[in-house]
């Protein structure tokens, strides 16, 4: 940062030299290479991204970023489907939106070949009722609805297992599915698969007893996560979200660069002051 801030300094001094020596003569041509390799210092990096909390905390590390010779574009997405897509197709340098399980599952399904760079935050999924307080008030027959991404089933069934309610036939750790549901003593219904970004509308128009919500979709929603919260992955087994890059790209320096602002002490404090718990930064 010092050098690159040097640079530009010496830049803005030889034009004031310039701009001294009276207004008859041209500007020295030998002045103008220095000042556009100073422009030249930056490197573009373009990042996918769902739009909240992640496009959120890239807004707020673009300037960190720029201080450091990174200039940052930040490319939304409203799916799942697409930052992977983008990224396998050359454009996007890296996408921020994803977890291991879900990675895990894109690379099987798509042959993509893609390298986690790390984890910058985690995203407890939640369980969300305006008529019930808890899993354990939760009725007979009672409707779920919840992602059709079977990634998340995997995180999401161990929270209804957790409180007692449902029992799986796999081992904490390993990706539960429907069919793992070994007892069900409230006849709880599953069935109902809607796309994840889809869960904050189908919450908010009273669809279900229960809907599980991803938080990011809670928030860009805006479901009231302190209200209608009534269940929440336990943080000693949260995904964490993951900086991912196409394998050829994992040693690019200004990769790491981003790793290392989204990690830094001011992008934590950003995360904890605005999300106020629905959104964890990670620590190793």
């Amino acid at each position: 940062m010092k050098k690159f801030l040097s640079l530009i300094g010496a830049a803005a001094i030889s034009l004031s030299l310039v701009a001294c020596g009276g207004g008859a003569e041209e500007p020295q041509t030998e002045e103008t290479p220095g000042e556009e390799a100073a422009q030249e210092e930056n490197v573009k990096l373009v990042v996918g991204a769902s739009a909240v909390p992640h496009t959120e905390v890239l807004e707020f590390a673009a300037p960190l970023l720029a201080e450091r010779g990174i200039d940052l574009e930040i490319k939304t997405f409203t799916d799942y489907i697409l930052p992977n897509q983008a990224l396998n197709e050359g454009e996007l340098d890296a996408n921020y939106f994803q977890t291991p399980g879900y990675l895990a599952m894109q690379i099987e399904e798509f042959g993509y070949e893609f390298e986690s760079i790390g984890p910058i935050h985690a995203e407890p999924i939640g369980v969300y009722s305006k008529e019930f307080s808890s899993l354990d008030e939760l009725p007979d027959g009672a409707k779920i609805i919840m992602s059709d991404s079977f990634s998340d089933h995997g995180r999401i069934l161990p929270i209804f297992e957790r409180a007692g309610v449902i029992e799986l036939d796999v081992e904490e750790g390993q990706l539960a599915q429907r069919e793992n549901i070994v007892s069900n003593p409230k006849n709880l219904d599953f069935s109902t698969l809607v796309e994840a970004r889809l869960l904050a509308p189908s919450f908010e128009s009273g669809e279900g007893d229960a809907v599980v919500i991803n938080t990011n979709y809670a928030l860009e929603g805006g479901v009231d996560i302190e209200s209608y919260g009534i269940a929440f992955e336990g943080q000693d087994v949260l995904q964490p979200n993951l900086i991912i890059v196409r394998s050829e790209d994992v040693d690019r320096p200004e990769i790491h660069t981003l790793f290392e602002v989204l990690r830094s002490e001011e992008v934590v404090n950003f995360i904890l002051e605005t999300y106020d718990g629905a959104v964890i930064p990670w620590s190793e």
